[in-house]
């Protein structure tokens, strides 16, 4: 390395601090088993015993602490926790995916659309209720 100071612009931001590749923050993983399960509206809702939890655990980074903190009071979005944490989407799912293997935090999907009761149906109970 030259002694320009390039080396160290390379892994220091002078506004930001030290740069952390998100790989390192995932170990590398690119992906997570339960990835599948956690789209950008999922809600990740904390539980109630993972205040202990988290105080025992020595395995989590400061992302996993990070994410459980955010949603202990109000559960949060995927893209919501990715926007709050300033982190890649695909990172987040994978520091979901490991607090869900740790029974840290669980995760709500929504009904997928084509689930949802169509909404003549609906407008017909609505009419039959009032019929009444």
């Amino acid at each position: 390395m030259s002694g320009d100071g390039q080396g160290r612009s390379h892994w220091f931001d002078d506004e930001a601090g030290p740069v952390v590749r998100p790989y390192a923050m995932t170990r590398g993983r690119t992906s997570h088993a339960g990835q599948h399960r956690l789209d950008l509206i999922a809600l990740v809702v904390a539980e109630s015993h993972a205040d202990d939890s988290e105080a025992e655990n020595q395995t989590l980074s400061p992302e996993h602490v990070d994410i459980v903190g955010l949603c202990r009071d109000t559960p949060q979005s995927v893209a919501e926790l990715a926007s709050e944490l300033d982190l890649p989407i695909g990172v987040v799912r994978v520091l979901v995916g490991d607090l869900v293997d740790e029974d840290l935090v669980h995760v709500n999907r929504p009904v997928p659309p084509a689930e949802l009761p169509d909404e003549s149906i609906l407008r017909d109970v609505i009419n039959g209720l009032r019929a009444l």
